[in-house]
């Protein structure tokens, strides 16, 4: 498979404090790659750096062979043709004086893709929400906010997604509704995905394969596979003591 986004000696931070120290990696076409690592170690910062909401210091970001590295974040989402990046930041960051439905319309792109992601579609990826669709952003609960900032970064229709731990301070039964609609997302839609979760092994099982950081350094890199077969390998890098 052709790389669809490819890292290269990526030097990046806030300010003049260096976070990232020369990180490269690429991801593939239809690949979702485990971003893991320590609290700490740079992993929001990559992903931020790729939206372009960090100073990049140096280094490449190809995405669809353009190099994007000094684009605006708007040029990130809709700049290029069939779909750029979406985002699912930690934060959320719906419109909560919005409803469901509009947070989706507000920032929908058409496309002409077959099997383009429309507020209608991913209402029935998450039906929660299509029950929902009029409530404010404020009557949610944080597993239907966390639901509603997935939908709004599919109604985008990005090429990459981007998801900031998705699974976060969520009760079981959302955890296992959301892991649902992101294997169906990556394995059954095949989108291209980078997903950063503290808790590794709930997304190696739907990943390709995993880069570790530590200290904003790649510091380990493989099939998602073999690192879940090595939960000895995985906790030694992962610093858990056992």
């Amino acid at each position: 498979m052709a790389d669809l986004l490819q890292i290269e000696q990526l030097r990046a931070g806030y300010g003049e404090a260096i976070v990232l120290q020369g990180v490269s990696f690429s991801l593939a076409a239809g690949e979702t790659l485990a971003l893991l690592g320590r609290n700490g170690t740079g992993k929001t910062t990559l992903i931020n750096t790729l939206v372009g909401a960090t100073r990049w210091h140096s280094g490449r970001i190809t995405l669809k062979g353009q190099s994007i590295e000094q684009w605006a974040s708007y040029r990130r989402v809709s700049g290029l043709p069939d779909g750029g990046m979406g985002w699912v930041p930690q934060e959320r960051n719906i419109f909560k004086s919005l409803t469901v439905h509009e947070n989706l319309t507000a920032v929908a792109c058409r496309s002409e893709l077959p099997k383009a992601w429309t507020p209608e579609r991913v209402y029935q990826l998450f039906p929660r929400l299509a029950e929902r669709r009029g409530n404010l952003g404020t009557q949610l609960s944080g597993g239907e906010q966390q639901m509603l900032a997935v939908a709004r970064a599919l109604v985008v229709n990005p090429s990459v997604l981007l998801l900031d731990e998705p699974l976060e301070g969520l009760a079981p039964i959302i955890v296992e509704e959301l892991l649902a609609a992101i294997r169906t997302i990556t394995r059954d839609e095949g989108m291209s995905a980078i997903i950063v979760e503290q808790h590794p092994q709930m997304i190696l099982s739907i990943s390709d394969k995993a880069i570790v950081l530590e200290r904003g350094e790649v510091v380990h890199a493989d099939a998602a596979k073999n690192l879940q077969a090595q939960p000895d390998v995985l906790n030694r890098l992962l610093g858990v003591q056992r």
